[in-house]
């Protein structure tokens, strides 16, 4: 159900979550792609955050750092304001923050904002209209309402100010069609085509300990916007996104294209994708890592 008394449909879009961060990292590779952008020099030189003003690590950070979850910085800053964790490039942290801080250095490079940066280089070339950073309520067709896990509906956040790692929406079929064309890596040239499937940090110790080393692939880390999975025969590129009131999955496999897109919007959501990718998956390895992480 997309709300009370309404059921869902094709045309509804759902709050992505973190799936948001993927669309992100494919706007700032195009613009890197088209020469617009630099992937390793410091955004320092463009752009700086306030609160890091007196901390010379700032002078360190990059996109490939921002889109690998490697800034050093916290995935949100709290009441006191943004401060690093760890060094930049040093160890691995999720960091919606990491994300946001890359989409201001695009703007201040561009000159454009990161709205309209995005549907110059995503969301026009691949035909998804019904997505964006910015909420799409008073649209003919209202996002999703979340619902929490007893079935209670939540209210619905309007979102006025894009988000670069969270809360953009978009409908299952759009972001099937992203995911189609970032597998194709539609908009890069060969190079940066190549990075997209290079693991940028390492998860496997952290991911595959114990137990679970015997369902893991050879080797799993953080892409440039994505999670990979290093199987026999090739890399799935794999992204999760959870919110009050939201789940999300998207998976493809860079070999064969075999690949899914899920939007929930309840907490109950990631009860669901397991059972889905029984059903409908041609790839045992890729469900029996996801069966192995949530045991």
């Amino acid at each position: 159900m997309a709300g009370p008394n309404r059921a869902t449909t094709v045309a509804t879009p759902y709050n992505l979550a973190s799936l948001t961060k993927p669309l992100t990292a494919e706007v700032i590779l195009r613009l890197v792609s088209a020469g617009k952008l630099s992937l390793d020099e410091p955004m320092d030189r463009y752009w700086s955050d306030p609160d890091l003003s007196r901390d010379p690590r700032r002078m360190k950070l990059t996109v490939r750092m921002a889109l690998s979850h490697r800034t050093g910085l916290p995935n949100w800053r709290d009441a006191k304001g943004l401060v690093f964790d760890h060094d930049p490039g040093t160890t691995t942290g999720y960091s919606g923050e990491g994300y946001q801080y890359a989409a201001r250095y695009a703007e201040r490079v561009t000159g454009k904002s990161f709205e309209r940066l995005a549907e110059r280089w995503l969301f026009a070339p691949a035909h998804m209209r019904a997505s964006g950073y910015v909420s799409a309520q008073g649209e003919t067709v209202p996002i999703a309402v979340p619902y929490d896990d007893t079935g209670k509906p939540l209210p619905v956040e309007r979102v006025t100010r894009y988000n670069a790692a969270d809360l953009a929406h978009a409908t299952a079929r759009d972001y099937a069609r992203f995911l189609i064309d970032a597998r194709n890596d539609r908009g890069l040239v060969a190079s940066l085509a190549a990075e997209r499937s290079t693991s940028q940090a390492d998860l496997t110790p952290e991911i595959c300990a114990g137990t679970k080393a015997a369902s893991c692939p050879r080797w799993t880390g953080f892409g440039l916007g994505w999670q990979l999975l290093g199987f026999p025969g090739g890399t799935t590129m794999l992204h999760t996104g959870k919110d009050a009131g939201a789940f999300t999955f998207a998976a493809i496999d860079r070999a064969n294209g075999d690949g899914i897109v899920i939007l929930t919007n309840s907490d109950n959501g990631w009860r669901i994708i397991l059972p889905i990718l029984e059903r409908t998956s041609s790839d045992p390895k890729l469900i029996a890592f996801l069966r192995g992480q949530m045991n």
